[in-house]
């Protein structure tokens, strides 16, 4: 298959608070695991959007140095992890970098919760400017940009007790290269993970079309967060029944309810924003980052290592025969490989969970991925869990 287009991809990122030093720090102090707010800089009156509410909070920052990519960027899409008991938030920003100076503004790539008790998390619709501008959960360059700095505000109720915790921030940067050549993974040769396929849980979204609808539409739009709920069981992560005894009538999998309404975008009106579907994730114990892959040659690397992946693939009905629909943008989990190396799905698109497990051609699957998201994957594990070494340009 020919016409896949390839990308200049680098990821990196931030481990809090073993990397504090590297940035600049305005009010934070180091606790356990994370960043939290110390002596705030100073507060803010902010009136939620979508609620109409009006509180003062406490604030604090920190600024990642410059991450210099080696290639002009033209998306980059953040994510984080953290912890929010109520009455606390975050919000990311970032900004371009050029010749040793700013090329863009700082934009606001999310404001989240990890429930809506304080806030409804939301990204910020409207931002686009001459240099840049934001598409949900990516900043879109419009100038020079191979550096990218972020900023991570926490925001703490005054008067509360307890606030927020940044553990991880970081981000993928990547340029489509329309001349380059096929992806060599496209082909069937050899590779690391051929013959492996991981027992992670089969969860069927389509299981909700008739229940929940609130948070996105109901389980035909629930393919985010019913592939990390599929994920976090498949590490024994997942929420504890306590988390999500809210959700009344319980239905056929009231975790995927709770997921969905954890994920959901109150301004974008839907559960796939990609970082804050990773923040869920790393609400659990586990470590979890978006970020783009070259091939499925690289993806067959997690494989081995014992890490399926959550990938967002574009394809009309036919395209990839065994995934008989169409969609704009579905997310879907590699299990694994067969011997001869197509991939192993489990896709959550199905009536029930018996037919989410699927497999697919690999060259033409690749070809849905790649052209669809670039490449966008999740990849969610716990820290005791080596990722497998990284290419030269460091993706993850």
């Amino acid at each position: 298959m020919t016409g896949t287009p390839g990308r200049n991809i680098a990821y990196r990122g931030f481990r809090l608070p073993a990397d504090l030093d590297l940035g600049a720090a305005e009010g934070m102090v180091a606790v356990p695991g994370g960043l939290a707010i110390g002596a705030p800089v100073g507060q803010l009156d902010h009136a939620d959007p979508h609620t109409g509410r009006t509180a003062r909070y406490d604030r604090a920052t920190w600024t990642s140095p410059v991450v210099w990519t080696g290639f002009a960027a033209d998306e980059i899409v953040p994510s984080w992890t953290g912890d929010t008991p109520e009455g606390g938030w975050l919000q990311v920003e970032l900004r371009g970098w050029d010749g040793g100076e700013p090329s863009t503004d700082w934009y606001v790539l999310g404001r989240w919760a990890g429930d809506d008790a304080t806030i409804h998390r939301s990204s910020v619709p409207g931002q686009r400017g001459d240099d840049a501008r934001v598409a949900v959960d990516t900043l879109c360059a419009r100038r020079s940009t191979t550096g990218w700095q972020a900023r991570v505000t926490l925001f703490r109720r005054t008067g509360a007790a307890a606030g927020p915790v940044l553990r991880t921030v970081g981000a993928v940067a990547s340029a489509e290269e329309r001349d380059a050549p096929d992806p060599p993974a496209a082909t069937a040769a050899g590779g690391a993970a051929r013959g492996r396929v991981l027992d992670v849980p089969r969860y069927a979204q389509r299981l909700h079309g008739g229940g929940e609808t609130r948070w996105g539409g109901g389980g035909d739009s629930w393919c985010s967060p019913t592939c990390v709920s599929m994920v976090l069981d498949f590490w024994g992560a997942g929420p504890t029944p306590d988390r999500y005894a809210w959700v009344t009538p319980p239905g056929p999998r009231p975790v995927v309810v709770h997921a969905a309404r954890s994920c959901y975008d109150h301004a974008y009106a839907g559960a796939g924003n990609w970082p804050f579907n990773t923040a869920y994730a790393g609400r659990h114990g586990v470590d979890a980052f978006v970020t783009r892959l070259r091939s499925l040659a690289e993806a067959e690397e997690f494989v081995a290592a014992g890490i399926p992946l959550v990938v967002s693939a574009a394809f009309r009905a036919g395209e990839v025969p065994g995934l008989d629909y169409d969609t704009k943008g579905h997310l879907i989990v590699l299990v694994g490989f067969t011997a001869d190396g197509d991939p192993v799905l489990n896709d959550p698109y199905a009536a029930d969970d018996d037919e989410v497990r699927r497999t697919v051609a690999r060259d033409r699957f690749q070809a849905a991925w790649l052209r669809g998201s670039g490449g966008l994957a999740y990849v969610i594990r716990p820290a005791s869990v080596p990722l497998p070494p990284a290419p030269a340009q460091a993706n993850w």
